[in-house]
């Protein structure tokens, strides 16, 4: 059985691409609150291995699929953008400017093991003008999205390349949640 320790649809629909359904949802509660002076990499690695745990705690001889994405600008972490003002103070810090988004990656498989890992994506902005980020912010496409936009909609328009995995941006590396489950025999199950 295979467990997704996340409440995120973006997650549920990126799985779906390759083919992998959970079986169950069961989104971890957890304090995501950074660390003082956490670093962003760590962060992710952190939060996604604390989700996994929390939920295979319960869910023994189950496979705990839990991810995280934290976006960074330098050394700063944005927040999941809950409001105008703050999406509109992460897109001006994004404007013109290279970040990285990093996404952590954790399973926990039937027998206990864990296993973990932390995807680094660059992307770089174009500069926004003022009427795109008002034009942006009248969509909603950053209610609760890490950093303030979400790369699979409108703020597609604002990316003028992207380093890495673009399914880490959206929410879940999958070429190495692929590998994860490969490796630690998901699909050899009977």
């Amino acid at each position: 059985m295979l467990i997704l320790a996340s409440a995120s649809p973006r997650r549920v629909d990126l799985l779906k691409q390759i083919n992998i359904t959970p079986d169950k949802i069961i989104p971890a509660d957890i304090d995501e609150t950074e660390g003082k002076s956490e670093l962003p990499r760590r962060a992710a690695l952190r939060l996604a291995v604390e989700k996994a745990k929390a939920v295979a705690k319960d869910n023994p001889n189950c496979f705990v699929l839990a991810a995280d994405t934290v976006v960074a600008c330098g050394r700063r972490i944005l927040p999941k953008t809950e409001d105008e003002a703050s999406t509109k103070k992460c897109l001006e810090l994004l404007s013109g400017r290279r970040h990285h988004v990093y996404g952590g990656i954790a399973l926990i498989t039937p027998g206990g093991k864990l296993i973990s890992r932390v995807v680094d994506t660059g992307v770089q902005f174009k500069r926004l003008t003022p009427q795109e980020i008002q034009t942006y912010l009248k969509t909603k496409q950053w209610q609760g999205v890490a950093g303030g936009y979400a790369i699979q909609g409108y703020a597609s328009a604002f990316i003028k390349s992207i380093q890495g995995s673009y399914s880490n941006v959206v929410g879940l590396s999958l070429c190495d949640t692929m590998g994860i489950l490969e490796g630690n025999g998901f699909f050899n199950r009977t």
